[in-house]
């Protein structure tokens, strides 16, 4: 994965004006970093300023730092979370959700409704209702809603009646309906009773629609989902937040006469250096919401016989040094400079339905360096 930005890198900002030779390799690079990121094409800007969920911004800010690093490997549920928006802009209490963009490959781990509990009508009568019944049901027949098999129970429960906010129900086993079959999403219908089932009329307890409230508090579905990706079997963990590029070491003579920059480099051990990834430099800025770039860092430097600690070698790493120290075979190198932990950075994006996505990727920060 390195290997790939440092060409894109090299390529984004030429030196002289590009013949057609290095756009074209500029343009493979560019594809060979969205396959990173499980992409075949990028997905196109959104038609306005579009602003995305508050949820999904707050949910990224919880599972990755400014950069985009993962905090936290176990907080998120999968590598992937997804947020679509009603597309009805019709009936108060009906929402249909297309779901689409989800991969087949995508393994459906949890799926939420998120309605916004708007504050509750005013009631003329001397006795108040503190709680009403809210059920979620499945639509089957849109046509035949009343009859037996015109929908589905999905959730239930008490809801209060004080204040508003957001309410979230769990219909993981209907999405995943939806998935395997694309005939089965009719929508799903929400109706508001007395907490005994009694009917209310008019119903004290509304959500925000689609079509009538501001964009914060649209009805949303959210899926967590895992695609199967996994990363290389190096130590992944939660990046340090005051883990910092280590302090280059210097030779202790100053250096006299022309070197080359590949002399220079070998005099310098086995260490970790800044790598910029720019989003804005790249092209990606119009659809990737968070972070705008990344340090994604890079490994440099020699390692010379005796291997110590500081280098953090295997024990293959130290029996090639001494072979190649020893010249006790022919062709055997030094080892090599390498990171030996890698970290997941998170990507905040539209998609190509200008669905907002969390994705995790793996393996995208050299933590640190080693000779291996």
């Amino acid at each position: 994965m390195l290997g790939t930005v440092l060409l894109l890198l090299a390529l984004a900002k030429p030196v002289c004006p590009s013949p057609s030779g290095v756009t074209s390799r500029r343009a493979e690079a560019l594809k060979k970093l969205l396959e990173v990121f499980g992409m075949e094409d990028p997905p196109p800007p959104p038609a306005h300023s579009k602003q995305p969920p508050q949820y999904m911004v707050d949910l990224f800010n919880t599972v990755a730092n400014a950069d985009g690093v993962t905090k936290n490997p176990d907080i998120l549920e999968g590598n992937t979370v997804r947020s679509f928006l009603d597309k009805t802009h019709g009936e108060e209490m009906r929402f249909l959700f297309i779901l689409s963009s989800v991969a087949k490959n995508e393994k459906i781990l949890t799926a939420e409704l998120h309605l916004f509990r708007l504050w509750p009508r005013a009631s003329n009568g001397p006795k108040r209702q503190h709680f009403c019944q809210v059920s979620i049901y499945q639509v089957l027949e849109r046509s035949e809603l009343d009859a037996p098999g015109g929908k589905k129970l999905l959730a239930t429960r008490l809801v209060s009646l004080q204040g508003s906010g957001w309410e979230v129900f769990a219909i993981t086993q209907a999405v995943r309906d939806w998935t395997e079959d694309e005939s089965n999403n009719q929508g799903l219908l929400v109706t508001v009773q007395g907490p005994g089932g009694s009917p209310l009329n008019p119903p004290p307890l509304r959500f925000a629609s689609g079509r009538d409230h501001h964009e914060s508090k649209k009805p949303m579905l959210v899926l967590f989902t895992d695609d199967g990706r996994r990363g290389a079997s190096l130590p992944t963990a939660g990046f340090p937040a005051d883990l910092q590029p280590p302090a280059p070491v210097l030779p202790a003579k100053k250096l006299t006469g022309r070197r080359s920059t590949r002399s220079l480099d070998q005099l310098q051990p086995c260490q970790r250096h800044p790598l910029s990834v720019d989003f804005e430099e790249i092209g990606w800025s119009g659809w990737i919401i968070s972070p705008r770039g990344y340090n994604a860092y890079h490994c440099k430097g020699s390692c010379p016989f005796p291997l110590g600690e500081n280098m953090r070698p295997t024990n293959h790493a130290t029996v090639q040094s001494i072979i190649n120290a020893l010249k006790l075979s022919e062709g055997v190198s030094s080892p090599c400079c390498v990171p030996d932990k890698l970290y997941s950075i998170n990507l905040l994006y539209f998609d190509d339905d200008e669905n907002v996505v969390l994705k995790q990727y793996d393996d995208m920060v050299a933590g640190s360096c080693g000779c291996h």
